[in-house]
């Protein structure tokens, strides 16, 4: 117990004190009951009750002081010096508000059965022990009296003790929304982090890439062929500008919450054949097929992925396929978008990494990870193919990668148009 604790049951034990003695004095006097034939019927005596009951008084009430740490024999301790009291000295009104003080504690402190238990067994002493006075009638009241007494204070205790476990629940349930709010915030924020870093990989990876192959043109081509030289290095110095500006302006976005950020318009399947091209320069023969595909009837958010997984994949075939031929294939149904990328190169060596799918949420096979885990996948290893099952993942759809049965290496997905399906 805190010293606060101790404080107030001794504050307690001393106005518990007072009323018990100011009970005695009043009783034991001619004040309270004047008509003398009165007092000698119901047995009351007017003289002053002297050291002897004051001390048992005293008695009765000051181990209220430990009636928190231990409520039982703090009860049963009052009770019985209460009984003897009464048996002792039954011409003097002793107050019963110590064992009413403790009944009141353990309904506060401890479970609903044992103030059941205490509250049935002290009403029963009370009717068996032997109250002021000779008179029947006098010590029905009496003992009715103290009874009720005692299912107050026993219902005050429990009603307390209600309360208490409320505030304590509510307490705790605004606790849990809290540490909820925390865990839903950290994890956006870890989302978020894991988006930027998903597109600043795939604009630099798809950017410096394109730079590197053009640069190498320039190379080869500044002695022979000056004109197309300089045409390679213009191109360069576009792909690195358009790189920049995407760049500058998602960081801008991040450094300016309240301001409005010049944008860039955001790139879509229009820019597919610059995919197409920046394939060709590197050496392949891309081609590029739509089926129906019409991005102004295509959300945006879908038309954007699409033209992020398909540069992603176009990227891991320069880099890493070593493929001739590399096609496009992008059509729209009537509940989704299709887009598959395949080549004629080297695959990826066979194992457990050889191949992956993922479906929406709710599927048999859909599966979720850790936004580290995602992040590490970009970061180191996995070509980018972790960060294009991600797109995916958001949006609902499926996504497989996997080598061809005719050699070379597919990537396949279907995203529904609308959110959620």
């Amino acid at each position: 117990m805190k010293t606060r604790d101790w404080m107030i049951d001794g504050a307690v034990m001393l106005v518990a004190l007072f009323f018990a003695i100011v009970q005695m004095y009043v009783a034991s006097s001619p004040v309270m009951f004047r008509d003398e034939s009165f007092r000698n019927m119901a047995g009351v005596v007017t003289r002053d009750p002297g050291i002897a009951a004051y001390v048992l008084l005293i008695a009765t009430v000051l181990p209220l002081v430990l009636r928190r740490r231990f409520p039982w024999p703090v009860l049963v301790f009052t009770f019985t010096l209460f009984v003897m009291s009464q048996g002792l000295a039954p011409s003097y009104s002793f107050s019963i508000i110590g064992p009413a003080i403790a009944l009141f504690t353990i309904a506060v402190e401890r479970p609903r059965t044992e103030i059941i238990i205490a509250l049935a067994i002290s009403i029963v002493v009370l009717f068996w022990m032997p109250p002021p006075g000779e008179n029947d009638s006098i010590r029905l009241v009496v003992v009715i009296q103290n009874a009720t007494y005692l299912a107050l204070s026993a219902g005050i205790g429990v009603a307390y003790h209600m309360h208490r476990s409320f505030l304590r629940e509510v307490e705790q349930r605004v606790a849990e929304v809290e540490r909820t709010r925390e865990k839903e915030a950290a994890r956006r924020v870890e989302e978020e982090r894991v988006r930027i870093a998903r597109e600043i990989h795939d604009i630099t990876a798809h950017s410096l890439s394109a730079v590197s192959i053009q640069a190498a043109a320039a190379e080869r081509l500044i002695d022979r062929d000056p004109a197309a030289a300089r045409g390679a290095i213009a191109e360069v110095r576009k792909t690195a500008k358009s790189a920049l500006e995407e760049i500058r302006s998602m960081i801008g976005v991040l450094r300016n919450e309240s301001q409005e950020v010049e944008t860039n318009p955001t790139n879509g399947t229009d820019r597919l054949p610059d995919l197409c091209a920046y394939a060709c320069n590197a050496g392949l023969e891309a081609t590029l097929e739509t089926d129906g595909y019409d991005a102004h009837k295509v959300p945006a958010y879908v038309d954007v992925t699409v033209f992020g997984i398909a540069r992603e994949a176009l990227t891991n075939v320069v880099r890493h396929a070593q493929a001739k031929k590399v096609r496009i294939t992008l059509s729209q149904e009537a509940d989704q978008v299709h887009l598959r990328i395949e080549d004629d190169g080297c695959g990826i060596p066979e194992g457990p990494s050889a191949s992956m799918k993922a479906s929406a949420p709710g599927s048999a096979s859909g599966r979720k990870r850790s936004a580290h885990s995602q992040l590490d996948d970009i970061s180191a290893g996995g070509h980018g193919l972790q960060g294009m099952e991600e797109r995916v993942y958001v949006l609902h759809g499926s996504f497989s990668a996997a080598n061809r049965p005719q050699g070379g290496f597919a990537v396949d997905v279907r995203i529904p148009l609308q959110e959620g399906e």
